[in-house]
């Protein structure tokens, strides 16, 4: 049995790390409610969770395809539900419609660099995941600020921690971002 790449080895770590923050995503909400996310704003705890969600999607998409990342993102709403059968619904759908517009957003922007990518296509998920989280739950986006302030504070934790390993080969997009790249690293 040949050896694992480098680079699979790392895209299946993100992967596995990304599912793992969106259980501790939907626990977090359930075991410490409302949490402060500075300047007198407070959310749902998941919030700091799903801000790192959606860096891990894209560097999913970046090692191991598009197609991957699609199949993640479906898998993830199923964890999303599954974990937290009280707020299955907004959980599942939040989580799916956010991390879709993230994708949206990213791939095509993501050959004019990695930051001009990421940066934008997270706020696009972090506004969608708030807005369509906080109407299903909540009936209420009396916590958006604090939602989308949550999620920029990791969004900036990720960029400002990955920013100076972007250039690591396996990091950065396949050249064929649409099928999974296996042993072929």
């Amino acid at each position: 049995m040949p050896a694992m790449s480098l680079r699979t080895a790392a895209g299946l770590t993100a992967l596995a790390a990304y599912i793992a923050v969106i259980f501790a995503a939907n626990w977090a909400v359930q075991r410490f409610g409302l949490v402060p996310v500075g300047f007198g704003l407070r959310a749902p705890a998941a919030v700091y969770f799903v801000g790192l969600a959606f860096t891990l999607r894209d560097l999913v998409q970046n090692i191991l395809g598009r197609w991957v990342s699609v199949a993640a993102i479906a898998a993830g709403a199923l964890v999303s539900a599954a974990v937290s059968p009280a707020l299955a619904v907004a959980s599942g759908f939040a989580f799916f419609t956010s991390e879709l517009a993230d994708f949206l957003v990213y791939t095509p922007l993501l050959r004019r660099g990695w930051i001009v990518a990421l940066v934008p296509a997270n706020l696009v998920g972090c506004v969608v995941d708030s807005v369509v989280f906080l109407s299903i739950a909540f009936g209420s986006l009396s916590l958006l600020g604090g939602q989308v302030m949550g999620k920029a504070w990791m969004t900036a934790l990720a960029v400002l921690l990955l920013a100076p390993v972007r250039h690591w080969y396996v990091l950065t997009p396949r050249r064929d971002s649409g099928r999974f790249a296996g042993a072929a690293a």
